[in-house]
């Protein structure tokens, strides 16, 4: 199947990511949003990637260590490549298409990718909606953290042309495309979802059946979660929490950095589906009313100029 056409419903950190990636590699790119807020608040995200994008090919002009992997092959970077390449990035920038209406959004899609909120009623309701508004052809694909396709496949209207397609922050420079399969997934859909992440620059990583995280978040939470409820059990500042995984790992980021980086919203929306959460006697209790609590002053994470960090004024 040839795919010409992606959209990507939700315009968050990573569904903006995924997007830009994707009209940076040439394809024709709508991001579908639920309300012109969504708009609103979309807008500066892509405005940070193009920037992102360009300083990142100025420095690997000169400087080895700014290589990413997403936006060209190691061997042909040169200033030459990297100054054609900001012409690709001005094209992405400029083509890319924000729409609250199903209909433009999906009438003519070829591969749509899923990222709205981490909540199972929110995208159940999505695709009961968008299975309205596809032509036959589309193959659709979640960007879920930790929910598992087989739980929204028949939601679809399509489960052989659905499955899994996940990514890791950052995807210009971390370019995992982690593709999972449930037991309807055809054969035909995994290939073609493995293919496009390698279209765009990304790793394909096989997940062989379902799990939910499936490899990198089944590592990734649980670190996660051990930092938040030494956070939450007032043992250490997130500061020094950061402080003690980066220098004694050598890690480039402390666990409260990388929560930023995610988003506070998703930490959040995951940490409530444990059904401890709601025992104000457990620490997982404890974790979402603290994050809740830096939800609703705004600190919503790097995005949002500040979280457990302040990044200035966005």
């Amino acid at each position: 199947m040839e795919i010409k056409n992606v959209t990507v419903a939700g315009g968050g950190v990573l569904g903006s990511q995924i997007a830009f990636q994707s009209a940076y590699s040439g394809y024709n790119v709508t991001i579908w949003l639920r309300s012109e807020g969504s708009i609103g608040r979309c807008k500066p995200k892509i405005d940070y990637l193009r920037e992102t994008y360009l300083k990142t090919l100025d420095a690997m002009k000169t400087d080895p260590r700014a290589y990413a992997y997403g936006l060209m092959a190691q061997e042909d970077v040169t200033p030459e490549s990297c100054e054609a390449a900001k012409a690709k990035v001005e094209a992405a920038y400029k083509n890319l298409k924000l729409t609250t209406d199903w209909d433009e959004a999906f009438g003519d899609a070829d591969f749509v990718i899923e990222a709205v909120a981490e909540s199972v009623e929110q995208k159940v309701a999505f695709y009961e909606e968008l299975a309205k508004h596809l032509p036959e052809k589309t193959l659709v694909v979640t960007n879920s953290s930790t929910l598992l396709p087989s739980q929204f496949a028949e939601a679809t209207g399509r489960p052989a042309k659905y499955g899994a397609l996940h990514f890791a922050n950052e995807i210009w420079s971390h370019p995992t495309a982690e593709v999972m399969r449930h037991a309807g997934t055809s054969d035909e859909t995994f290939e073609t979802t493995i293919a496009f992440a390698s279209s765009i620059r990304m790793i394909p990583l096989r997940v062989n059946k379902e799990q939910p995280g499936y490899l990198l978040n089944s590592m990734l939470v649980p670190f996660l979660n051990a930092a938040e409820a030494l956070w939450a059990n007032e043992v250490g500042d997130p500061i020094d929490i950061d402080r003690a995984w980066t220098l004694g790992t050598g890690a480039p980021a402390g666990p409260f950095r990388i929560l930023d980086i995610v988003g506070l919203t998703t930490a959040y929306n995951i940490g409530i589906m444990d059904p401890r959460s709601k025992d104000p006697s457990t620490v997982q209790y404890r974790i979402v009313s603290r994050l809740k609590e830096k939800i609703d002053k705004g600190e919503l994470g790097l995005n949002a100029g500040k979280g457990f960090y302040d990044y200035g004024k966005k």
